[in-house]
């Protein structure tokens, strides 16, 4: 390290008698500058700071992803029971499976490649009480879509509203 200006020994310099800067005292700066200049981006990395923040509350449209995935399921399995019925079932079950895409989307998460819930209850023996059995659930559903359209905020309350009202339709496309 070159010093281009008069460093003193003590007090004064030797050239002008003007009090100096001592070495001690000019290194000593330095690396205060340099400990400084290393330990303030270090405060903006959250280093000296550890203030951790609870994880966000799940968004409140997550339980109509999983409904969606579980009516659809119910759909597919009273479909494999009884195939003659697979013709009307199956576009219903498909549009279930792309409401829950779709709120998928809006709360960013992803749906499970292959869907991992069981129908909560096994398809009825006849094609009537299976068309009663998902008439039941398609009301069930509706209205807990309704609720959830109601306290939606605007930006949400559409694509909740568009759902209920498929699910309605479902619920005559059954009858």
């Amino acid at each position: 390290m070159v010093l281009t200006c008069p460093v003193g020994i003590g007090r004064t310099t030797q050239r002008n008698q003007a009090s100096g800067h001592s070495r001690r005292k000019l290194l000593r700066g330095g690396a205060l500058l340099v400990l400084g200049g290393t330990a303030a981006p270090l405060t903006g990395c959250d280093l000296f700071d550890r203030d951790d923040k609870p994880a966000p509350p799940p968004d409140p449209l997550r339980p109509m992803v999983d409904e969606a995935l579980a009516l659809a399921e119910a759909y597919r399995s009273s479909a494999a029971a009884h195939p003659d019925l697979a013709g009307r079932l199956n576009p219903i079950g498909e549009a279930h499976t792309a409401h829950a895409t779709e709120l998928a989307r809006v709360i960013g998460v992803t749906l499970p490649s292959a869907v991992a819930t069981a129908p909560t209850t096994a398809p009825a023996a006849d094609p009537a009480g299976a068309l009663a059995a998902l008439r039941a659930l398609e009301k069930t559903a509706q209205q807990s879509a309704s609720t959830a359209c109601a306290a939606a905020p605007a930006e949400r309350a559409a694509l909740l509203g568009s759902i209920v009202a498929a699910r309605a339709t479902h619920q005559e496309a059954l009858k």
